[in-house]
Parts: C-alpha cells; sequence; structure tokens
C-alpha cells in the first residue's frame, strides 16, 4: 500500500502549507445566509465538486464526513445540524485534523451560529470508520474514494453503507474517465494522491455502489475536471477526465435491479389527459418526468410513438419515479 503512503504524506504537507491549486473545485463555494468560510479554510478545500445539498439535510442530521480537508465542508453540514457533535469528521492524517480544528476555532469567531462543538474530530481510516453501525443520516466524502484502489475502495465504500442508518445517503464527489488509462498513469502513486489516475469510468463507479447493498442512486452533476495530456503527464494520449457528484441511498435493493438516476426523463403527448403503465408510472400530458434508467428502458421498449425518453443529462434534482 506504498500509494496510500504517498497520500499520506502529500496531504499532510497540504495541511503544514495550504496548496490552493492542489485539487481546484469546478463549482462555486456554497453560500448561506450568515455563513463566513475563513480564508484558510478555502484555501484548504481540496475537493472536485460539492456534498452538501440541503435537501439531504432536514430534520437536523447526524453527519459524517470522510477525509476532512480544511474542515469547509464540515462547517458547511454544520450549518444545517447545529448540534453538539452533530457533524463527525473522519481523516487519518495528524496534521490535517490539527489544521482543521484551528480552522474551526476562527470560524466561531466569524460565525455567532457556529460552535466547535458542533463538529468532532476522529483520527481513524476510512478501512474502518470509528463509528457505530446504523448510526448516520448523512455520509460524505469529497475526491477522496478514488484515491483507493479496487479492494481498499470497496472496503471503504462497505463502512459507509455499514454507518448509515436505513434510507441514509452517501454523497460523493469524485473523479471519473471515460478512457482506458495506462499502466504508467494508473501505477504513478502521486498522480493518484492527486484524485487524477485513480478516476473510474462512471458505470464502474455506480456498479461498485450497487454491489455493497445500495438501492438507489442518483447521479446528480457530471462536470468537465481536468486534461491528463502526453506533455505534463505518463500518458500516449490525451486523456479527458471529469467530476461526478453521486447520491447512493441506503433503500432496500429491489427485486429487478437498483434504481439509477441519470437525469432522464419521460414525456408522453398522446390525446389523452395522461399514461399510466399500470407499474406506478403516470405522466400526465406534456410534462416530463424524471425516471431512472431501469423505468426509461421499460417504457422504450412499449415503443409508443406518443412516449419520448430523454438521453441521460447526468443531472437529477430529485421529483421523479420510483
Amino acid at each position: 500500500m506504498g500509494y496510500l503512503d504517498t497520500t499520506h504524506n502529500l496531504y499532510k504537507q497540504a495541511a503544514l502549507t495550504p496548496d490552493v491549486g492542489l485539487c481546484c473545485t469546478t463549482t462555486p463555494v456554497w453560500q448561506f445566509p450568515g455563513l463566513h468560510i475563513p480564508t484558510r479554510m478555502l484555501e484548504m478545500n481540496y475537493g472536485c465538486g460539492s456534498t452538501v445539498h440541503p435537501r439531504d439535510l432536514i430534520n437536523n442530521p447526524k453527519i459524517l464526513y470522510v477525509g476532512v480537508g480544511g474542515g469547509m465542508e464540515l462547517l458547511q453540514f454544520s450549518y444545517f445540524s447545529r448540534q453538539k457533535d452533530g457533524v463527525i469528521g473522519v481523516d487519518v492524517v495528524d496534521e490535517m485534523l490539527d489544521a482543521a480544528q484551528q480552522n474551526f476555532k476562527e470560524a466561531e469567531k466569524k460565525n455567532s451560529w457556529f460552535s466547535t462543538d458542533y463538529v468532532r474530530l476522529e483520527k481513524g481510516d476510512a478501512l474502518a470508520l470509528p463509528v457505530a453501525d446504523n448510526s448516520i443520516d448523512v455520509a460524505a466524502q469529497n475526491c477522496l474514494f478514488n484515491i483507493f484502489k479496487t479492494d481498499e475502495l470497496k472496503k471503504a465504500l462497505k463502512e459507509m453503507y455499514r454507518v448509515l442508518k436505513p434510507h441514509g445517503r452517501l454523497v460523493m464527489s469524485d473523479p471519473v474517465c471515460e478512457q482506458p488509462m495506462g499502466q504508467n498513469l494508473r501505477n504513478d502513486e502521486r498522480l493518484r494522491a492527486l484524485c487524477l489516475s485513480g478516476a473510474l469510468p462512471l458505470n464502474d463507479y455506480l456498479e461498485l455502489l450497487t454491489e455493497v447493498g445500495f438501492g438507489t442512486l442518483e447521479v446528480r452533476a457530471k462536470r468537465p475536471y481536468r486534461i491528463l495530456d502526453p506533455k505534463h503527464y505518463p500518458t500516449d494520449q490525451t486523456i479527458y477526465v471529469e467530476s461526478v457528484e453521486v447520491c447512493a441511498i441506503k433503500d432496500p435493493m429491489p427485486q429487478d435491479g437498483p434504481c439509477i438516476f441519470t437525469g432522464k426523463a419521460a414525456i408522453f403527448f398522446g390525446e389523452a389527459p395522461y399514461f399510466d403503465d399500470q407499474k406506478g408510472h403516470v405522466l400526465m400530458q406534456n410534462q416530463p418526468l424524471a425516471v431512472c434508467d431501469k423505468t426509461a428502458a421499460a417504457l422504450q421498449a412499449l415503443n409508443r410513438e406518443d412516449l419520448f425518453i430523454s438521453p441521460a443529462t447526468y443531472h437529477y434534482d430529485g421529483g421523479g419515479c420510483c
């Protein structure tokens, strides 16, 4: 596991000396009324997207965040869970935990609503979380799990599944890549630690989540992220890397397979006021209904001239079938 040692050392240095360009996100930082993020915390935003979605965070949830970085997303999560130990942050790097703790003290000065008691930091490994079974409403990680090779990634996902309550949510942001990567890239420990050479194809990424047992998956966003070109990286072809935001919900696995939402919609445009497929899906005339890929395929198979099924947009924001 030499690549994990490389990762540890890289983020130790990133904690001691913030590196603004280490893993820059392609999305703007969420701003909420009365939330003020310290500058150093912003500089240590080592994610590739966001895992903070207000619709996940109702009723003062218990939240787990693995790989604390500078603490920015933990601060954002605590905005929605204003209770002692409402947010648990786990990291294996002592220096990152110390830096985050200092950042929370500064955040307490800038935010009258925030108390450092809202966040509990724990030293721990993503492969053996120091958290009880079925105790977490929302778990999250940002640009961490793609560092792991397959065996470790499966262990990390199983740990997240273990600690979540029934119907709990795992929210993740990671790079993905549809092109094959050569072994020179895959085996480069520093590039893996930088969240680049561990990027999987999206379908492989989703399949690992369903293998663990998550019955519902939502692909919430997919965006351009990086170009790995032969002049700067050990590759003989130009490789396009994207970032993806996915929510995996600990729902029971349906008998006919998981419900995976990739942003497809069904539109009925027939003469009747609605279409009912007799399987729980009612489409009002000319009103799009978000559908999971499984339902989209079943509707497509009907071969109706008055039904349109859109391609995947890789943007899903709730409100669909199932």
